[in-house]
């Protein structure tokens, strides 16, 4: 698989001051065709990291690539032109961040393709219903505005809203959290199929570490800012070697007492 997403060496600093580091060299590839989740404590620095290679916060050492082109060090008009391809997209936490609170579902999920220029408007109205569809949401819901709809929904439609672009970086911070069982377990499949047919490179931001083993194909943990444990997705949850990582394993409740949960199930 080819490595669609690299970073290399990613600081971070709070400020100006090189002592007071959020990332100390982090180091990232994610392939074609490929999910890797990242997992940590609250404060590791996971969002951070996301935001800094998309663009959304400062970096202070290190080096961005997306299919080997190097990204970090874009300005101007050149970084607006390398984001309205599209190549990169970033699912807040929070959908309300991404999604105009005057802007219809159907508005805001084709906005992108608009940005860019693609077809002519009832072209790009027929990719977003698609997207829509993609992640398990009624497409009469297009013509609402954000505030009317659920938690959910509205973290399905910034999905869609990425999706419509055809990424071939998809970046999700806790895409799944605001979610019941049947529309988590739909929008995982979607990323599946997603990575599988599109061949998409996915970083998943979770706490949810069951939804990380039946889907994920690497784990990468960060702890303090720093890459304490990556591999195999299996071996990392099932045999993980740092003692942060098993430290962090070892609190996710289990439901017999015997392992945590997530490790009976793994792809």
């Amino acid at each position: 698989m080819t490595a669609a997403l690299e970073a290399d060496g990613i600081e971070v600093w709070l400020g100006r001051r090189a002592k007071s580091r959020i990332l100390h060299g982090v180091d990232l590839t994610a392939r074609s065709g490929e999910i890797v989740g990242l997992i940590g404590e609250t404060g590791s620095g996971k969002t951070t990291l996301a935001r800094t290679i998309v663009g959304l916060a400062p970096l202070h050492a290190g080096t961005v690539r997306v299919g080997g082109e190097p990204v970090s060090g874009l300005r101007g008009a050149e970084l607006r032109r390398f984001r309205r391809t599209g190549r990169v997209q970033y699912v807040f936490q929070d959908p309300l961040r991404s999604l105009d609170p005057d802007v219809t579902v159907l508005d805001s999920v084709a906005e992108g393709l608009a940005i860019r220029g693609d077809g002519r408007p009832a072209d790009r109205r027929a990719r977003a219903v698609a997207a829509l569809e993609q992640v398990g949401l009624d497409p009469a819901l297009g013509d609402r505005l954000p505030g009317r709809l659920s938690g959910g929904q509205r973290q399905r439609v910034a999905i869609a809203r990425a999706l419509a672009v055809d990424p071939a970086v998809l970046l999700l911070d806790e895409p799944v959290s605001a979610l019941d069982a049947a529309n988590r377990n739909h929008v995982l499949r979607v990323l599946d199929r997603l990575r599988r047919e599109r061949e998409v490179a996915i970083v998943m931001i979770s706490h949810d570490l069951g939804s990380l083993a039946g889907i994920a194909d690497r784990i990468v943990v960060l702890y303090q800012g720093r890459v304490v444990e990556e591999g195999p997705a299996a071996r990392v949850l099932l045999e993980p070697e740092d003692p942060y990582t098993q430290r962090l394993i070892a609190s996710v409740p289990s439901i017999d007492g015997s392992r945590p949960a997530y490790a009976r199930s793994t792809r």
